[in-house]
């Protein structure tokens, strides 16, 4: 073992940057902050999307589409979701999100036809496909539409 291979014992911890105390530290004069402006200020808190004044991207992107703010938004189900309760039960909404089928309810609840269903059951939802509504009936069920 040589003496040039004994390292110092790593400190545990950084020590602050000391700004402001001379040329000689390297951190003097601007004390690391450039030059002049609002930069160089303390308290100076920019927008995250600001760019120097040049125009922010988010306003040089073209603007595409429309929101209709009128859309209703469906709780979608399928057949297979409700093929699983026993003959004769009554299926609504309430029942959907107690047994965690679907989260919220939204604008109403639609039943899609992918799946197959042997049992008879009332349901009631606010929409159903053309397929849906044929494997309820098929099966003995009813299909009832909430307006």
């Amino acid at each position: 073992m040589n003496f040039m291979d004994v390292k110092a014992i790593p400190f545990y911890r950084k020590r602050k940057k000391r700004v402001g105390r001379g040329r000689g530290s390297g951190m003097g004069k601007t004390s690391g902050r450039g030059g002049k402006g609002a930069t160089a200020r303390s308290g100076n808190e920019t927008k995250i999307q600001f760019e120097g004044g040049q125009t922010p991207l988010f306003r040089r992107l073209p603007k595409r589409g429309f929101n209709n703010p009128f859309k209703k938004r469906y709780a979608i189900i399928n057949i297979k979701d409700v093929a699983q309760f026993e003959k004769g039960t009554t299926v609504d909404a309430n029942m959907l999100k107690e047994k965690g089928i679907i989260k919220k309810v939204l604008d109403g609840v639609k039943v899609l036809g992918d799946g197959e269903m042997k049992n008879p059951l009332t349901v009631i939802a606010h929409k159903f496909s053309k397929g849906a509504m044929e494997k309820i009936t098929a099966a003995g069920g009813v299909a009832k539409v909430l307006s």
